[in-house]
This record gives C-alpha cells, sequence and structure tokens, in this order.
C-alpha cells in the first residue's frame, strides 16, 4: 500500500565506518566502460552489498536516477543539493563521501542507466471479461471514498471497512447496509477476528498512526467487541507503535498465553516486534529485528519443531522475506528466504501448496510505487516460488504488471486447480487503466490465462480480502477503493468513481461473457 511505503531508505547502502546510508549502482550497456564508469561502479560495489541486495542501474532510466534518487541520496550523504543538480553540489564537514568521488558515482548512473526503461512483454495477453463474477457496489459515501481496510468476518457476517481520511471503522451487513462508523485516532489497516474464552467475539485492529511516512510512533492495536456498541475507550493491547501495519497471535514461548508478533512498518526506524503477554493481560514488547519496512507476517511450525515461527516480509531498502525460527529461549534463528533489489516495491506475499507437495510455495507481488522512482517498471508484477526444501525457492512464474499491490491465490472456477487474483493500485492508468485488477485463470499447471475485469471506472483497488461471504461455497473477491490521490502519471485525469468505498466480485461459477 502507498501510505506504507517509506521515502527515505529507497536505494541506500550502510558505510560501515559512519551508520550513514549511500546507494549503490551498476553499469547496463553495451559499449564498453570507460575509466571512470569503472571508478564510478568499483565505488558503488564497495559499499552497496553489505547492505542490501546490489541494484543493476538499469532497473530506473537516466532521469529518474539524476533528478529524483541521487538528490535524494546526497543530502543523506551531507552533500548540499540545489535545483535537483548533481553538480551544483556543496559536501559539509560531516560529509561521508568525498565530493570527487561521488562525481564518479554520479556520472556512472548518468551514463551507464537507459534513458527509458523498456515495457515488460506480456507471455500472454489479457482476455477482457468478467471472468467468473458478477459486480456488486457497496452504497455511495458523502466524501471521496480512502478505503484503507477491507475485511470480512465469517463470524458475524459482517463487512469490515476503514477510511483514511475519517479514521473510522465500519461494519456492514451481507447486503452492503452500513450498520456502524466508529472514529478512531487514525485509520485501521489490518484486523483479525477471534472470539475470546467467554465466547465474546473480538476484532483485533491495528491502526497505522500516521499514514504519511514520517517517524513517529503513535499506531496501536486494539482489541474491540463487535456484536456491541463500539467505542474509542478500549485500551490498547499494544501502542507507541511505528507505523504499525499487520499483527498476529500466537503462543511464542509455549507458556499457554497468546502473545502478539507485529510489523512496524516505521520509517528511518521500525521493525518486527514480539508482545509477550503477561499476567493480567499486559504485554511485555520484544525485538525480533530492528529492519525498518516490516509489511506482512505469517506465523507457523516451519522447522516442525513443535515452536511457533515468524516469515516476514520486508519492504525497504533490504526488501526480501526473511525467516525467524525460534530458538525456544526467547530469541530467533534468522535466514533469508527470498531478497529483491530495493526498487522492487514488495507489496505482499502468500504461502500457497501449489504443487501439492505438502511444502508451502511462495506467492509474490512487486510493485509499490510511491517513492523516488515513480514510473513503470518492467519488473513489477506477481511471481510464484516453488519450495525445494530446505528453506530454497526457485522463481518458476512471473507476469508483468505494473504497481501490483496484492495476490490471493484460491479455485475460482472450482476446477481443482489454483486461481490468482491480483490487484494493482498503481497500474498504467494512462494507457491500461484495467490492469488494476486482474483474474489470472490456472488452465493448465502453472500456466495462467489473465483477465482483465472492466471494472477500472468503478474504483481504484487499494486493498482485497478473498473469501465466502455469502456461504455459496465459492470464493468471492473484495475489493477496498482509494480514489483520492498518489498520481504518477502527469496529465492524468481521474475517471473512476470517487466515492464508492468498496465492491464485491460475486462468483457465479462459469465464465461470463465480454462486457
Amino acid at each position: 500500500m502507498p501510505f506504507r511505503r517509506s521515502h527515505i531508505f529507497i536505494l541506500l547502502i550502510i558505510l560501515p565506518a559512519t551508520g550513514i546510508c549511500f546507494l549503490s549502482i551498476s553499469c547496463n550497456n553495451d559499449h564498453p566502460a570507460t575509466a571512470a564508469q569503472l571508478d564510478g561502479k568499483a565505488l558503488s560495489e564497495k559499499y552497496c552489498k553489505s547492505c542490501h541486495q546490489y541494484p543493476q542501474a538499469g532497473l530506473l532510466d537516466q532521469e529518474t536516477w539524476g533528478k529524483h534518487v541521487l538528490p535524494a541520496m546526497a543530502r543523506r550523504l551531507g552533500i548540499a543539493v540545489y535545483a535537483e543538480d548533481q553538480y551544483a553540489n556543496v559536501p559539509s564537514a560531516k560529509s561521508a563521501l568525498g565530493y570527487e568521488d561521488w562525481l564518479k558515482i554520479v556520472n556512472y548512473y548518468k551514463t551507464t542507466a537507459p534513458k527509458v526503461l523498456k515495457p515488460a512483454k506480456v507471455p500472454l495477453r489479457p482476455v477482457t471479461d468478467m471472468g467468473v463474477f458478477s459486480l456488486l457496489k457497496a452504497p455511495k459515501g458523502q466524501t471521496p471514498a480512502t478505503t484503507t481496510l477491507i475485511a470480512y468476518d465469517s463470524i458475524s457476517h459482517r463487512i469490515f471497512t476503514s477510511d483514511g481520511m475519517s479514521h473510522s471503522v465500519n461494519q456492514w451487513s451481507a447486503r452492503l447496509k452500513l450498520l456502524s462508523s466508529q472514529k478512531y485516532s487514525s485509520p485501521a489497516v489490518d484486523v483479525v477476528f477471534n472470539k475470546d474464552e467467554t465466547g465474546v467475539e473480538h476484532g483485533m485492529f491495528t491502526f497505522i498512526g500516521s499514514m504519511d511516512a514520517i517517524d513517529i510512533a503513535n499506531g496501536m492495536v486494539i482489541n474491540i467487541p463487535i456484536n456491541t456498541k463500539q467505542g474509542s475507550d478500549h485500551k490498547p493491547l499494544a501502542d507507541g507503535l511505528p507505523r504499525p501495519v499487520k499483527s498476529r497471535r500466537a503462543d511464542m514461548d509455549k507458556d499457554g498465553l497468546q502473545d502478539l508478533v507485529i510489523c512496524g512498518f516505521g520509517h528511518n526506524g521500525g521493525g518486527l516486534y514480539w508482545y509477550k503477554q503477561l499476567a493480567g493481560k499486559q504485554f511485555q514488547r520484544h525485538i525480533i529485528s530492528t529492519m525498518p519496512g516490516a509489511e506482512q507476517i505469517e506465523v507457523s511450525d516451519y522447522n516442525h519443531d513443535g515452536w511457533p515461527d515468524v516469515m516476514c516480509m520486508f519492504a525497504q531498502a533490504e526488501e526480501g522475506i526473511w525467516m525467524f525460527l525460534n530458538n525456544h529461549k526467547g530469541g530467533f534463528t534468522t535466514t533469508n528466504l527470498l531478497r529483491f533489489p530495493p526498487v522492487y516495491g514488495s507489496s505482499s506475499f502468500q504461502l500457497v501448496d501449489f504443487n501439492f507437495d505438502g511444502k508451502p510455495d511462495i506467492l509474490y507481488t512487486g510493485g509499490d510505487n510511491s517513492d523516488y522512482s515513480k514510473i513503470l517498471k518492467p519488473y513489477h508484477g506477481v511471481y510464484i516460488y516453488m519450495n525445494q526444501g530446505n528453506f530454497k525457492f526457485k522463481q518458476t512464474y512471473f507476469y508483468p504488471v505494473n504497481g501490483a499491490t496484492k495476490a490471493v491465490a484460491a479455485d475460482f472456477n472450482g476446477d481443482g486447480k489454483l486461481d490468482l487474483a491480483l490487484i494493482a493500485f498503481f497500474p498504467d492508468l494512462k494507457n491500461n487503466p484495467r490492469e488494476g485488477f486482474t483474474y489470472f485463470e490456472q488452465d493448465k499447471y502453472m500456466h495462467f490465462v489473465p483477465h482483465n475485469l472492466p471494472i477500472d471506472r468503478y474504483g481504484r483497488w487499494i486493498c482485497m480480502d478473498v473469501t465466502d461471504y455469502n456461504g455459496d461455497g465459492k470464493p468471492d473477491i473484495i475489493l477496498g477503493n482509494y480514489s483520492f490521490g498518489f498520481i504518477n502519471q502527469e496529465g492524468l485525469i481521474p475517471a473512476w468513481d470517487a466515492y464508492t468505498p468498496f465492491v464485491i466480485l460475486k462468483n457465479i461459477g462459469h465464465l461470463q461473457s465480454n462486457k
């Protein structure tokens, strides 16, 4: 989600002697490198790999490097920037890099990156139809829709949304009637439903605190009763969190009490946290990782030792998916599963057994595009990584989708094979807005037929829940509309419905004709 992404760690590395961050670059042309280019490349390689995967210069175009990314990085090095001109920089006494070396790196970028990124070639052109779905729309609101949360509660049979402007948590009936609306200090971005020991149902809501990418720790996790009157006086389970975006319950130390595992996306700071439950339902914070950008977690016993482990995706400079294995002593052993360049915009992952071999594979999307490099990127899209055993994964599928935000696997057409539903908040809004939602129908093993549903005029989809909301045994899709802001393409005038908070793609079980 774009409000989750940090704007400061993109394309940075850490200078070991100073702790100051820096960027990395590489050559990507067919001409022999000059001595200056080789010098600039050597400087980038000297510092890059100590922090994150080495990103090639070809991942961005010359203008994006020169006008947007490099000026931002210069400031991080203590080098002043005037009028976004890298050759008008003035180093200070605290600069982490010599001025001449900085110019070598700038020159390296500006002479080796491509002038324009070539768009990706799709392996199979999408079909334009409604797939196996029909469209239902929620009633329009009085203000522009800025939906930050969409979730169906299978216990109360209600739909829950949250709004980025009003900071409200809203309950809707299965017939799409608004039942209640309660305001909080910030919008909710995640919820897990459960019943307590007395049988009372609660929603454990994660409130981000600040939607802006700043270092203010005012997020919280609150347990809110569902079928009673909502209120803002519920004591948080955890507060003072750095922009939390995901929370899960698990008994991490096997003491019989349910603890919390929380993703603090943060900005410059952040991390992955374990909140140990104490007597009296108090919680004590422990740090699993101090890396900012923690965005999504899955808690399970991955090494089959009887103890819960944590798999977490980080979406900052150090982008990738990490495994944190429980050491049974209150700590964790860290293993990197997947690692991506810091411009991929990691946005979601799901554990899915695609080949039914009993080992979970990884469905991954990269496409967050709300940073310094707001251009269409040919490597954005949906990926499948098959589990090779021993925590090793191999890419077996990629389909390019500009600005891919979230993908969910489910058997939508009832043929026994897993299909995919994908939303893209940053599609090519000017030339291909229908890639904002794609239904990938798996017609044979690992071969997916993409369907671009013609629903782009009804909203701009930022969040999605896949669930059987009407109880007919078929998975439906609920899409949250964030209609305001985040326009990366110049001259674009939004044409989508700005007031409908969400729509439902009702699964009718058979293919629809073109519409």
